[in-house]
């Protein structure tokens, strides 16, 4: 997302579930609020659930971006 610039890119890529999400909370857990984080998953089960449980813990999921091989998906920590 172009006007989308976030201030840490996490890519997961090959990464199972639910490890993904374990990876993605420990790094929202290192930032500020506010700051927007880039989270790059497969397509199937990490898209589905990652942002699911991302907002679940309160956070603001706030784009989803799909790539050649796999999606982008867009963070705000709460």
């Amino acid at each position: 997302m172009n006007n989308m610039l976030p201030g840490e890119t996490l890519d997961l890529r090959g990464t199972r579930c639910p490890l993904n999400f374990v990876k993605t909370k420990i790094k929202i857990e290192e930032m500020n609020s506010g700051e927007l984080l880039e989270i790059v998953l497969d397509d199937g089960e990490p898209v589905k659930n990652v942002p699911q449980s991302v907002a679940a813990e309160g956070h603001d999921v706030i784009g989803l971006e799909k790539l050649d091989d796999g999606f982008s998906v867009f963070v705000r920590k709460v």
